[in-house]
């Protein structure tokens, strides 16, 4: 089943359960994929761009919720917070940072990576794996951190 398919079906049932909040934010998820859908690309989103979608949803709504929290103003927080709740669950699984750790150390040995001039070449792969299961900036924190520590 496709990212659009599930969402209008969940949107389905949120609306007959009346979960309004539910509701809006799988709209505005629909509302991504329509906007794709008429961007002229004449076929379906393959699952690459359907998570990429997704991920830049959730990372929307992470920035709110840190420009929401500098303000002080909580009550979006929570309304953000639980927004990005839903979205996630058309994420893939998100590791632990253990899981990445062992990921990114693995792909260090393999690239032979041994200082921080390396960052770019273990970016890739990195990110080829990790890409929508762990947090970018974190994934990019641990690289350094790694490298750094190599020399």
């Amino acid at each position: 089943m496709s990212l659009k398919e599930k969402i209008n079906e969940d949107l389905k049932k949120s609306m007959k359960a009346q979960d309004a909040f539910r509701t809006e934010t799988l709209r505005s998820i629909r509302a991504e994929i329509l906007k794709m859908d008429k961007s002229g690309m004449n076929r379906e989103m393959n699952e690459e761009e359907e998570m990429q979608l997704v991920l830049r949803q959730a990372k929307m709504r992470k920035e709110s919720i840190e420009m929401f929290s500098q303000a002080g103003r909580n009550d979006l927080v929570e309304k953000e917070s639980k927004q990005l709740e839903i979205i996630q669950e058309y994420l893939p699984k998100q590791l632990t940072r253990e899981e990445a750790e062992k990921i990114i150390s693995d792909i260090i040995k393999s690239t032979g990576a041994d200082s921080d001039k390396d960052m770019g070449i273990v970016m890739g792969p990195v990110m080829k794996v990790l890409k929508g299961k762990f947090d970018g900036k974190l994934i990019q924190e641990i690289v350094k951190t790694f490298l750094s520590a190599q020399n």
